[in-house]
């Protein structure tokens, strides 16, 4: 599968922006186990924009600048290889496949191959295709960073968390603000294809 310049650029962009986004955020949070970001929105967009290995690429991208130490990760130390032994690094480490699967999934089972969405649909079904590939999106990166936190509260901090405590503690106070932000997503990247097609 190759990657064009364009999309290497528009890879590099999202990159860009999901470290920007995470700065300014983290600015205004108080300090929780996962704090609500904008990371996901961006991962959302750059899905529905990109192809697979370049949506996947900007999401990389992202994890190895905050790897190598640069701070843009959401919570203390911000970035590092440390930054693995936090019980929320699993949600960024979904980013990746998230980003590559719900591509995947809106252009070759959904149907929107490039931006010739139009000729199948009207807005309506654009929006939700554009939701559920971002619905499966959303799913990926929750099956990768429930467990981790699992695994890294349990056995590596030593707390005694069970199944339903990471629920409660990873999923619930945070789905609704991501089922929020896939609409969000759908909408931004539905009128981006629009004026492609203008």
């Amino acid at each position: 599968m190759r990657i064009s310049t364009r999309e290497m650029v528009l890879a590099a962009m999202f990159a860009a922006l999901l470290c920007v986004l995470t700065i300014l955020v983290r600015a205004f949070q108080p300090l929780m186990v996962i704090p609500f970001s904008l990371q996901p929105l961006v991962m959302l967009l750059a899905a529905l924009l990109l192809s697979p290995l370049a949506a996947s690429l900007s999401m990389l991208a992202y994890l190895l600048l905050g790897l190598i130490g640069l701070p843009v990760f959401s919570v203390p130390p911000y970035g590092g290889p440390a930054y693995v032994l936090l019980p929320s690094f699993g949600f960024l480490l979904g980013f990746p496949l998230a980003a590559y699967l719900q591509s995947w999934f809106l252009r070759h089972v959904l149907g929107k191959q490039h931006y010739h969405a139009y000729a199948t649909g009207g807005k309506a079904s654009i929006l939700l295709k554009f939701s559920l590939s971002g619905l499966l999106g959303i799913i990926i990166y929750y099956l990768l960073g429930l467990p981790y936190m699992y695994l890294i509260l349990n056995f590596y901090l030593g707390h005694t968390v069970n199944v339903g405590q990471i629920i409660k503690l990873g999923f619930l106070p945070f789905v609704f603000f991501d089922l929020i932000k896939i609409a969000i997503a759908a909408i931004i990247a539905e009128q981006f294809c629009r004026r492609m097609e203008t």
